[in-house]
């Protein structure tokens, strides 16, 4: 009976897409899924279908922790109010954080978002330095306020009627991708690609103190995931930073997708780089789906912002039910082991999908650190293509198996995964089986004459290449079409239980 009804609310109860979903970012537009609960790595929509989530780095620590869930219900039975008033659990989560930050970095600020935090930074930058000049990489994406978007490419590139160019303040560096970027592997073999990447940054540097402007700050995440899960070159962010600091400005880590332990051998991605930032941003994980962020920095900088004259108050920053959330979150972190999970999950995941670059040329390059990985598809491995519509086909096929995977990367040909941080051995074979199948599908359709390959010019070290500002145009295959479903999903999950074996290193792709 249950599910009558709910195949009834699909198929008699339309929903008004002019005025609901126009302006919507949903997945899998032409058949959007309704979620109507969620425990640990699964969700499940109004029909009882469980679907493995393997792109959910919000909820950090599985959905609906029931650790978690009892801290904030606890919490809310006794105070719940703005922060004009003191009390234990900002403090304690304040300690918490900067407890695994650098000691410099020891004043917090609470807010509600990354985009809030992000422009918070960039609010402490103009105060403490008096500069105008900002710095951000091609592709990335800080936030969707006006102040962030000014900083966000990623965004600023899809706009198509004009209204949100670049302000002239905002200096775009290339994203330091060695596989698909300005400066490649195959280019330059043996060279020191992350001083490469660097000296870009100082030359816009020297740009800026030629037009007589003083710099303000620059700011990156520490691993660039709308710009296709990008693992920088070892020794750019040092490089960069002194420059930056050389010339007067601040460095901003924004750790909100890529922070708390998702690498797994550090707690903050911007450590795998050996560098101590001025300023990090924090949120996402931090409240495993509640609405939470933290700017962490130096009493130096946090001292300038005083002295301004605009005070900071924010009226649910760091309130008590979502510090104690944030405190919670951090428990099951350490309690649960889960930067260690992280790694050997992610190290087990990389080697099998190693394994898969073997059998199938679409793939042509693997990169990832712990539980945030991409796989780059392309259409011919010399020439690096990128197989955009391959990519899409995939994200499809994966969701009819009950997997859950997204794109992204300037060309949307990058399969992402920042799953849950639970995630078990026993799911990565699950993963890896479907996705097997995938690409034996797709491998089939190319000897059938789909997905063809482009003409483009001719490149140094391949004879062709993809331009990085080139467009390529994607088709839309998710138009809108979608019905309300008010039916709800069954109340009891479905068995949860992990099974763990032994993982392996992972190789890297350069040694296929």
């Amino acid at each position: 009976m249950y599910l009558e009804q709910a195949q009834l609310a699909r198929n008699y109860i339309p929903i008004c897409l002019d005025r609901v979903l126009e302006s919507c970012d949903l997945f899998f537009h032409s058949d959007p899924l309704k979620i109507v609960r969620a425990s640990g790595q699964y969700m499940y929509d109004e029909l009882g279908n469980q679907y493995l989530d393997c792109i959910n780095n919000v909820c950090h620590v599985g959905h609906s922790h029931p650790y978690v869930v009892e801290a904030a219900y606890k919490q809310m039975k006794v105070l719940n109010t703005n922060n004009r008033y003191l009390h234990d659990n900002i403090v304690k989560l304040a300690k918490r954080l900067t407890e695994t930050m650098p000691p410099k970095l020891s004043v917090v600020y609470f807010c509600n978002s990354g985009s809030e935090a992000n422009d918070l930074a960039i609010r402490l930058s103009r105060h403490h330095t008096k500069g105008t000049e900002m710095v951000t990489l091609d592709h990335a994406y800080h936030g969707h306020i006006v102040s962030t978007m000014n900083i966000s490419p990623y965004k600023i590139r899809k706009n198509t009627d004009g209204v949100h160019p670049y302000p002239e303040y905002v200096h775009v560096a290339p994203s330091p991708d060695i596989y698909r970027g300005k400066y490649r592997d195959c280019d330059h073999p043996g060279e020191d690609l992350g001083e490469k990447y660097a000296n870009d940054v100082k030359d816009i540097i020297d740009k800026v103190h030629a037009k007589g402007k003083k710099m303000c700050l620059f700011i990156a995440e520490s691993m660039q995931s709308c710009g296709g899960q990008v693992i920088f070159p070892e020794g750019y962010l040092k490089k960069v930073y002194r420059y930056v600091h050389d010339a007067g400005g601040v460095c901003i880590a924004d750790e909100v997708q890529v922070g708390f332990g998702r690498v797994g051998s550090h707690f903050w991605s911007f450590q795998i780089q050996g560098v101590e930032p001025d300023i990090v941003t924090v949120g996402k994980p931090m409240g495993n789906g509640h609405p939470i962020s933290a700017v962490i920095t130096t009493k130096e900088i946090s001292s300038s912002f005083a002295k301004c004259g605009m005070s900071y108050f924010n009226t649910y920053g760091g309130n008590p039910v979502s510090c104690a959330i944030g405190l919670a979150v951090m428990d099951v972190i350490e309690q649960e082991g889960l930067l260690q999970k992280a790694l050997e999950t992610g190290n087990y995941i990389t080697e099998k999908l190693m394994e898969l670059m073997k059998m199938f040329t679409i793939i042509g390059d693997i990169r990832g650190q712990g539980l945030f990985i991409g796989i780059d598809l392309v259409k011919d491995r010399k020439t690096r293509e990128p197989a955009t519509e391959e990519a899409e086909y995939v994200l499809h096929r994966m969701k009819q198996e009950y997997i859950i995977l997204s794109t992204d990367g300037p060309y949307e040909n990058i399969l992402k995964m920042k799953p849950p941080m639970c995630f078990s051995l026993k799911d990565a074979d699950n993963l890896i089986e479907k996705l097997t199948v995938a690409l034996k599908e797709v491998e089939e359709k190319r000897k059938n004459g789909e997905f063809a390959v482009k003409a483009h010019g001719t490149d140094k070290c391949h004879n062709t290449v993809i331009d990085d500002e080139e467009e390529i145009a994607i088709q839309d295959v998710r138009p809108f079409s979608v019905e309300t479903i008010t039916a709800n999903g069954p109340e009891e999950p479905a068995d949860l239980e992990q099974e763990d074996t032994p993982t392996k290193k992972a190789k890297t792709s350069q040694d296929i």
